[in-house]
């Protein structure tokens, strides 16, 4: 049956729809049926406006577009750049392992060469007893890159705490050719030791030169090192009025960077340049030297000024770490350096010189020692007529330090 407007009345299809058919009616494609489906009304037609094409186009773009993810259509090269950024500006490792496990992506773009390479030296703060076959995967990957940092943190890990002395050696060697101070300074003390080998494989003056090295690129303790190796004439010609020159330029800039720091925190200066002993142990006592006590010291610099004690390098607190979850010992009949801030232990009896005032500690060099008494030794070394060892013998190593003379108590 048909309306007097020609429509037909509705047909139940199969589907449960209904279709309205309108009167056919010719135009230039030919014949062709019209849907009489009602629309959502758009603005234009509120508005008693013809809809635009440009209306219906949006619609349709914003609905494939809500498939596609714009994370997908980033390059490569950009997030490289910005995981680089964040490497190198990380704070803790954490800061750049939450970037990397955000997704499958991210995790495989942080782990590019690039990326690894530039990682901060607070990227590797790692702790000892989180110490797995993981983290040395990524030190090395990170030294294979050719990061310094990684090169010397994992070259000290190998060398002292896994033994692997040869792999250890030449990874801190790779690090000392990037200009890498700490490495330079290492690679030092094990030629004034022999460390590694016998006590006939000491090289005095190749330790002279790493110093000297390092000393240019402004490490403080290298510096201090070299000073004391003039005065001595250890490994070098001796000169004393250099030496003391030397000892001095290195607490001008312990002092020099203590001072910026303490600017750059807010810390009051009068705090700083005002004596005043601290009436409370030392705030991380030595292993081996759990029996002393005494107030801790924070007088540092010959100029009189309250500096408190550097902060340690992230590879000597692991060092520290590993050998007192050992019960502070490195093997039978070795012993750690006596320093707070060092960690290195020895690697064969007597390798480092013992205190020949009271011979109840020993450093594996004359900066550490130079450190150690004026943080704390210089107000707990007593004088012994003969001091003994652990076996009861009175062997004092390789030569004792004298860690009671008139230089060392003025520094």
């Amino acid at each position: 049956m048909r309306t007097r407007g020609g429509v037909c009345y509705p047909r139940v299809g199969g589907a449960g729809d209904v279709c309205f058919q309108k009167k056919r009616k010719k135009d230039f494609a030919g014949e062709r049926c019209v849907c009489r489906k009602r629309n959502k009304l758009s603005p234009e037609t509120t508005t008693g406006r013809e809809p635009s094409s440009s209306s219906s186009s949006s619609s349709s773009s914003s609905s494939s577009s809500a498939s596609v993810d714009l994370f997908d259509s980033l390059p490569d090269d950009l997030l490289i750049l910005i995981l680089s950024k964040l490497s190198s500006t990380a704070n803790s490792p954490s800061d750049f392992i939450s970037a990397s496990i955000t997704c499958k992506r991210l995790n495989g773009l942080a782990l590019h060469s690039l990326v690894v390479s530039k990682a901060s030296p607070k990227t590797f703060v790692l702790k000892a007893k989180n110490w797995s076959e993981s983290a040395h995967r990524f030190l090395k990957l990170c030294a294979d890159a050719g990061n310094v940092e990684a090169c010397y943190t994992l070259g000290m890990i190998r060398f002292y705490c896994l033994q692997n002395r040869g792999s250890g050696a030449s990874l801190m060697a790779k690090a000392a050719i990037g200009s890498h101070a700490p490495a330079l300074y290492s690679l030092a003390v094990i030629q004034f030791n022999g460390s590694g080998g016998s006590k006939n494989d000491k090289d005095l003056r190749a330790g002279v030169a790493l110093c000297a090295r390092a000393a240019f690129l402004g490490h403080i303790d290298a510096l201090r090192e070299l000073g004391h190796c003039l005065q001595d004439g250890y490994g070098v010609r001796q000169n004393i009025t250099e030496g003391r020159r030397f000892l001095v330029q290195a607490n001008a800039r312990e002092l020099a960077a203590v001072l910026s720091s303490a600017a750059a925190s807010g810390v009051p200066m009068r705090q700083l340049l005002t004596w005043t002993p601290l009436p409370h142990p030392h705030p991380h006592p030595h292993p081996q030297l759990g029996h002393l006590t005494g107030s801790g010291c924070p007088l540092l610099s010959d100029f009189g000024c309250n500096v408190p004690a550097p902060e340690m390098h992230p590879a000597n607190r692991f060092l520290g770490e590993w050998f007192a979850a050992r019960e502070g010992s490195p093997g039978p009949g070795l012993r750690l350096c006596s320093h707070v801030g060092c960690g290195r232990p020895e690697t064969r009896r007597h390798e480092f010189r013992r205190c020949s005032v009271c011979g109840a500690v020993n450093y594996c060099s004359r900066a550490c020692q130079a450190l150690d008494w004026k943080l704390r030794h210089k107000a707990e070394c007593a004088a012994v007529e003969r001091w003994v060892d652990e076996e009861g013998d009175g062997a004092d190593g390789d030569g004792p330090v004298n860690g009671g003379d008139d230089e060392m108590a003025e520094s």
